[in-house]
């Protein structure tokens, strides 16, 4: 790769690799446009970053999502701790996610595998990002255990 970078910018070669990159984005390009199902596949995976995104911007609010430190170090550090909060996030949803379908399969339901698919753990509508953290009531509670499901009996429409 150095050889190739401290070649001049017009040789054969490089000419040869633009020409081939247009030639395989020409081929995405008529695979984008003749598949439904790729797009739809494009489309879900572009959701899951975007909800991730509004993750981000959810828990950045007090700072309107900006990192403002003024050292390479300090922002490393938060950017790390950003996504420590958001892996915990996911962990806490994917570990109830796999307690919800348990208890549902348990119960009889049936819930294919393929369906899993569509779920994401990025949610977080159950979780409040303001107000204290309360250390010792939070050591107490993880003696205990997790808190169990919130199940509620179905109801069915008239």
């Amino acid at each position: 790769m150095r050889k190739l970078a401290a070649y001049e910018r017009q040789n054969q070669l490089d000419l040869a690799l633009q020409e081939i990159g247009r030639v395989e984005r020409t081929l995405f390009m008529l695979d984008w446009l003749e598949s439904p199902a790729l797009r739809q596949r494009c489309q879900a995976g572009l959701n899951k970053s975007e909800q991730r995104h509004q993750l981000t911007q959810a828990i950045c609010t007090f700072k309107q999502g900006r990192i403002i430190d003024r050292t390479h170090e300090t922002q490393q550090f938060r950017a790390s701790g950003l996504n420590l909060i958001i892996a915990a996030i996911v962990y806490w949803n994917s570990t109830y996610i796999a307690d919800a379908v348990a208890y549902l399969r348990s119960s009889g339901d049936h819930i294919p595998d393929e369906l899993l698919a569509h779920i994401s753990p990025v949610g977080w509508n159950h979780i409040g990002f303001s107000g204290d953290f309360l250390w010792d009531r939070a050591a107490i509670s993880a003696l205990k255990g997790r808190k169990p499901l919130n199940i509620r009996p179905s109801y069915l429409a008239a």
